[in-house]
């Protein structure tokens, strides 16, 4: 498959998934385009040899100028977009003001939406692309401490869900991704509310956690399958949670997530 001309912008290419997925996909032939917040991860991504735009998901003209850049590096021919960026507010939910659902949604939601609006009409007008979104196991389940985050995730996967309808028939697909537990800075990176009780991930789950790299191959699929899969689940443990909560009784999950906080 010849990748050369195909343009995908990631965000959230610092580190972690969206670092090692942009590493990637340059050595595959793609033009990647990435896409960080802050001046030394630009310099960093510069070095390394990337095209890169400066892009805070929490900051409108921020989205508004990115996007631009964007258009115009790539003449209008955006053939990919992985929202990856994100971060999580972890805390119980009586420990969280408006203000922080407010700045966890900006960065989680509103921000995705509004860069994503601004690029679809030039994908539109080629009739072919791919949008994928980095979820979480989070978008799946809920658990004590994790609420505000999981409420975020919950509507990238609705919204998810209402774009791919809406795309139907234009040739552009929609996938998300539900990695679960992988080794990045993520959890160090949280902003936590109770700092006396910082909400921590449990233990079982670092017998299941695995590297970044384990998307690679998903988002190949997802940028290059001719029927690109709706959600790629990455981790047992997205897979068994998303099965139980298919199966099992309300109650009989609320028992099992209550140890998970």
């Amino acid at each position: 498959m010849q990748n050369t001309q195909k343009a995908i912008l990631i965000t959230g290419c610092s580190s972690g998934i969206g670092f090692v997925i942009a590493t990637d996909l340059k050595q595959r032939g793609y033009r990647v385009i990435a896409a960080c917040r802050k001046p030394d991860d630009i310099a960093m991504l510069q070095q390394k040899g990337f095209e890169v735009v400066q892009l805070d998901l929490d900051d409108s003209a921020s989205i508004r100028q990115a996007a631009a850049q964007v258009l115009a590096m790539t003449n209008g021919k955006l053939y990919g977009l992985f929202n990856n960026a994100g971060f999580g507010i972890y805390g119980r939910l009586e420990t969280i003001s408006r203000q922080q659902c407010e700045q966890q949604f900006s960065s989680n939601l509103f921000g995705a939406h509004e860069l994503t609006m601004l690029l679809l009409p030039a994908m539109r007008k080629q009739g072919v692309g791919r949008i994928i979104q980095t979820s979480s196991v989070m978008g799946i389940i809920s658990t004590p401490g994790r609420g505000l985050y999981a409420a975020s995730k919950y509507a990238l996967e609705a919204w998810s869900d209402a774009l791919r309808l809406e795309l139907r028939g234009s040739g552009i697909q929609v996938s998300l991704i539900e990695p679960g537990p992988i080794s990045t800075e993520f959890t160090h990176n949280v902003a936590q509310t109770q700092k006396d009780k910082p909400v921590k991930n449990p233990s079982i789950a670092k017998r299941f956690t695995l590297p970044p790299e384990a998307l690679i191959p998903v988002v190949r699929h997802a940028l290059e399958s001719p029927t690109a899969k709706i959600r790629y689940r990455v981790t047992f443990v997205t897979k068994v949670m998303a099965i139980s909560k298919r199966l099992l009784p309300d109650r009989l999950m609320d028992k099992i997530l209550a140890n998970k906080g």
